[in-house]
C-alpha cells in the first residue's frame, strides 16, 4: 500500500508536462484573450493533475477566441489584396519587359481562347472527343 501511494504521488509531477502542452504558447500577447488565458492558467494551478478534463471548458472559450483574433488580423492584412496583386502583377510584367499581365495575354491568346470554348462545350463525361492540351 505504501508503494502504491508513493507512485500515485509522483502522477502529479509525471502528468504536470503534459497539461502545460495541451494549449497553444501563451507567451505572446493576445489582448483579445488575456481573461481567458488567465482563466485556464489559474485552472490548471488550482486543479489536480489528475483531473486533466477540468479545464476543457475554458479551453474551449480560449480556442474560441484565438480563432476569432485569427479571423480579425487575417481579415486586417487581406483588406487591401486586390491592389497588392495588381501592382505585383504590374512589377512582374515591368521586369519581364512585358506590357502585359499573364491574365491579360490569355484574354489575347486565340488558342487559349478557342480551348476553352472547346472544353465549355464537351458534356461532362463524354469521351468522344479527345483535349487537345
Amino acid at each position: 500500500v505504501v508503494e502504491a501511494a508513493r507512485s500515485l504521488s509522483l502522477l502529479p509531477s509525471l502528468c504536470a508536462p503534459i497539461v502545460d502542452i495541451m494549449h497553444p504558447p501563451l507567451d505572446r500577447p493576445h489582448p483579445d484573450c488575456q481573461e481567458q488565458i488567465e482563466k485556464l492558467q489559474e485552472c490548471h494551478n488550482n486543479r489536480s493533475a489528475l483531473r486533466f478534463w477540468a479545464c476543457n471548458e475554458i479551453k474551449f472559450a480560449l480556442d474560441k477566441c484565438f480563432q476569432e483574433e485569427k479571423a480579425r488580423f487575417l481579415k486586417e492584412m487581406n483588406k487591401d489584396m486586390e491592389a497588392k496583386r495588381k501592382r505585383e502583377d504590374e512589377a512582374w510584367a515591368d521586369a519581364a519587359g512585358h506590357g502585359l499581365t499573364f491574365e491579360d495575354y490569355l484574354k489575347q491568346d486565340k488558342e487559349y481562347q478557342d480551348d476553352i470554348k472547346k472544353v465549355a462545350t464537351m458534356k461532362k463525361g463524354s469521351y468522344q472527343e479527345k483535349s487537345t492540351f
